[in-house]
């Protein structure tokens, strides 16, 4: 079975490693470089907590895989459990947290409520006004500038050819599969997996398969470097007006992203850039979680194109209107930790027709139902 990936994130890679390791022939076609979208701008947070409950299984799964990541690949992708610390500022968040410990627990996340005594102690200098916290010592991080590149090397060493820097034009249901066409010519293939992120709602659309989605950058910086004393990576339970996120690297830098409004995107060129003018504002409203920002300067910010769907889930799974086509778009600023799973449940998807991670949540056609 030859198989078409349109889209070279962390999606698309780890679908073609995925795939090309059930022993199918592949071709991966990326507009830019593979990794220079959406996977690059990503704060880098692998975390169960706060997720929608049905998207837990495969959030499981992908941590499982996030695990074996440098043993699989062959290289060092960052990954580093250092847990999930998620600060609590009022009484909305503290509700927020222990509904989702309770309905987690039947979905296999165990997240332990800290109180604040005990955060202080393990984790001094992180939100000295927070009233509590949760912990998940399973989670933490990765480095978004390797996992794409990664999965990539690897899939290319299985065979899978990467075509990269070419603009995709027409897009063909012919009667052995699908007929794409490029800047440097024609590609066929039986199967055709969209992983175009912010654009896989123009590929459905060819297909009669609307999607409401919008192109957003996220507003993301780094710090210089700091002495390194903070190990988990931090967040924020909402609803009392304190929001962000951050983390602190080996080498000492804070990364840190939210707490301002994401940008808007033109897909076409698709070029995401950082709002100078939010970073004041941003730094303000992280200053909660950690007041040692007020003394550090911002050496680096970034943004890139990301797709928000309507409802805030994905879309996975196989075409409602054309048989051989699959997606997996639209994971709208919450797919980092997710990346590697959604490739092996699409590689099984495609291999077996059939997958036991379930995915009805995010099927395409939920869009065609709510609109009868």
């Amino acid at each position: 079975m030859n198989v078409i990936v349109l889209g070279g994130g962390l999606m698309g890679t780890a679908s073609a490693y995925f795939l090309a390791r059930r022993g199918l022939k592949v071709t991966l076609v990326e507009r830019n470089r593979v990794g220079s979208g959406a996977t690059v701008a990503s704060f880098g947070n692998i975390r169960r907590s706060g997720r929608y409950l049905p998207q837990l299984p495969l959030a499981h799964r992908s941590l499982s895989l996030w695990r074996k990541a440098e043993a699989m690949l062959g290289q060092d992708v960052e990954f580093r459990p250092t847990g999930h610390l998620r600060l609590v500022f009022g009484k909305n968040g503290l509700a927020s947290m222990r509904s989702f410990i309770d309905a987690a627990r039947p979905w296999g996340l165990v997240l332990d409520e800290m109180e604040m005594r005990e955060v202080r102690a393990r984790f001094p200098g992180i939100g000295p006004d927070a009233i509590g916290a949760s912990f998940s010592p399973g989670d933490g991080s990765g480095n978004p500038r390797l996992i794409a590149p990664a999965f990539a090397a690897a899939a290319r060493s299985l065979g899978t050819e990467i075509v990269e820097q070419v603009e995709v034009g027409s897009i063909t249901k012919t009667a052995s599969g699908f007929e794409v066409e490029t800047s440097r010519g024609s590609i066929g293939g039986e199967v055709l997996l969209n992983t175009a992120g912010a654009w896989g709602a123009q590929i459905a659309a060819a297909f009669g398969e609307p999607v409401p989605i919008e192109a957003r950058g996220p507003q993301m910086g780094v710090t210089e470097p700091l002495p390194h004393r903070i190990m988990p990576v931090v967040g924020v339970w909402g609803g009392d007006g304190i929001e962000g996120y951050f983390r602190q690297v080996e080498r000492g830098n804070i990364v840190f992203g939210g707490g301002v409004e994401r940008t808007q995107v033109a897909l076409d060129p698709g070029h995401a850039k950082a709002d100078p003018a939010s970073l004041p504002r941003q730094l303000l409203v992280l200053l909660p979680l950690l007041p040692a920002l007020a003394k550090v300067s911002v050496i680096r910010t970034w943004s890139g194109c990301e797709g928000y769907v309507a409802d805030g889930l994905p879309v996975m799974g196989p075409s409602a209107t054309t048989p051989g086509l699959f997606h997996a778009f639209g994971f709208s600023g919450h797919g980092f930790q997710l990346g590697p799973g959604v490739g092996d449940v699409m590689a099984e998807l495609i291999a077996k027709g059939r997958t036991e991670t379930p995915l009805h949540d995010f099927r395409i056609e939920r869009f065609a139902e709510t609109s009868c």
